[in-house]
């Protein structure tokens, strides 16, 4: 996410960060790169004059020409701009209403919308504790209505019963009696959309909204789409009551333009993120953490919340113990390979740490990627158990037998004893005390290891 923006912008910081002073033309020239940079990730033209207009004056005020690090001034100054256009704070969903609470999700087709109401579904259950009911009211699309009925089953969510030929009007007073009798808290009513914006959908969600007098309206948008999101945010501003913003697909987002763009052009803070197919991949939108991402410094607080709600705290706890006596064998090695996995493995975990682009080069160099994950449990899952509690017993024979068994060769399996003795020490050092914040928190060491 981010990844073009981020790594325009750590270029030119590290070009302002180097002056020992900066002027009037130095700072100028800074501006153009950041202005081309924003362009470039199909920001808005508008919310980039905007953003240039703001940043321009403090950057050149007598504050930063007398600081001793006016390169650290002016990154602090865009920082400050990017969380005041993100949004300043996150904002959380209002249910401050008589339940049920009914919420009403909208926009294009293919923006991602039916996915997007298990995953709010899912998030209202798991974080609010709260019941909660999905109902369709895309009577167009074929099977839009089965497909929300199927999210809800695979997913344990109650899914409002399907009648053929009932009317969206009439499904909304249904679903709002089913849910009180059914003591659902929360409905949420899954919109129809359109390939493009017309006077019959807009006339549509007009209705819906004066019968469920919905807590939300929100629009749930492609981010892949950049300034194409913004137009459509805008236009659903004017027709409907709209409260917040769902971006999904943000984690094939390399650019970043809807996120800036649409807060600042809908007039109504982003909640969400969608970062995955599955339901979990849904993330609370928090300006500050992303505005670090985009200046490529990491988000170390979202990834030790990610860690604890993804790993297997049980298991934690286990290696923990043995870390404190200083074991440590090529099962919990493993156990380490299968939590990254849980985290969305290297790309998700890199995701959230500072300097990210060096971090993609140092993996480039070293040809690390998703596959050594894969490869690295094949070969553990092909010893003993002999072997893997003692590694020291691994001979040219059985580096034979494990490589045919993994479908690898002698070189992977070097590769990975070398890889599992540099964790070793790494976990014996932790049971003295030291790196103890990593272990803490749960956060899957192998790929620090990896780039050592």
């Amino acid at each position: 996410m981010f990844e073009n923006l981020t790594n325009k912008f750590e270029e030119i910081f590290s070009s302002l960060k180097k002056a020992p002073s900066l002027d009037e033309k130095q700072v100028d020239e800074g501006l153009k790169g950041i202005r081309l940079a924003l362009l470039e990730a199909d920001v808005s033209l508008d919310v980039v004059k905007e953003f240039i207009g703001r940043v321009k004056p403090k950057a050149l005020g007598q504050e930063i020409i007398r600081s001793t690090s006016p390169g650290d001034m002016v990154v602090k100054i865009v920082y400050d701009e990017i969380v005041s256009f993100l949004g300043d704070k996150n904002s959380e969903i209002s249910l401050n209403a008589v339940p049920p609470v009914p919420i009403m999700l909208v926009g294009l087709q293919g923006s991602g919308k039916t996915t997007t109401t298990s995953k709010l579904a899912k998030f209202l259950e798991k974080i609010n504790k709260k019941k909660v009911m999905m109902a369709s009211l895309d009577v167009y699309r074929p099977a839009a209505q089965e497909q929300l009925r199927l999210l809800g089953e695979q997913n344990n969510i109650e899914t409002l019963p399907i009648i053929e030929g009932q009317l969206p009007a009439d499904i909304c007073r249904r679903a709002l009696s089913a849910a009180n009798l059914n003591g659902c808290e929360v409905v949420l009513f899954d919109t129809a959309g359109r390939t493009q914006i017309d006077f019959q959908m807009m006339n549509e969600i007009k209705q819906i909204e004066t019968i469920i007098n919905p807590a939300e309206t929100i629009l749930v948008a492609d981010s892949l789409t950049g300034q194409v999101a913004a137009n459509v945010a805008k236009e659903f501003k004017n027709t409907v009551n709209l409260s917040g913003i769902i971006l999904t697909r943000a984690d094939g987002d390399g650019r970043g333009g809807a996120a800036l763009s649409m807060k600042y052009v809908a007039e109504v803070p982003i909640k969400f993120l969608g970062v995955g197919e599955k339901i979990e991949n849904f993330e609370v939108f928090h300006p500050d953490r992303i505005a670090n991402r985009i200046l490529g410094m990491g988000d170390i607080v979202s990834l030790v919340e990610k860690a604890s709600e993804d790993l297997d705290q049980e298991n934690l706890k286990k290696t923990e113990e043995k870390l404190k006596k200083g074991q440590f064998s090529m099962e919990d090695y493993l156990s380490q390979l299968r939590q990254m996995k849980k985290m969305g493995g290297i790309e998700g975990i890199m995701s959230f740490l500072p300097g990210v682009s060096k971090i993609k080069s140092q993996m480039d160099q070293s040809g690390i990627d998703e596959k050594i994950i894969t490869q690295n449990e094949a070969v553990i899952l092909s010893m003993t158990k002999q072997e893997r509690e003692n590694p020291k017993i691994i001979n040219g024979s059985r580096k034979k037998r494990i490589a045919n068994g993994s479908g690898t060769d002698i070189a992977t399996i070097n590769k990975l004893l070398k890889q599992f003795k540099m964790m070793s020490e790494m976990m014996k050092k932790m049971s003295k005390g030291n790196m103890k914040g990593m272990a803490d928190k749960g956060i899957p060491p192998e790929l620090f290891n990896q780039l050592k």
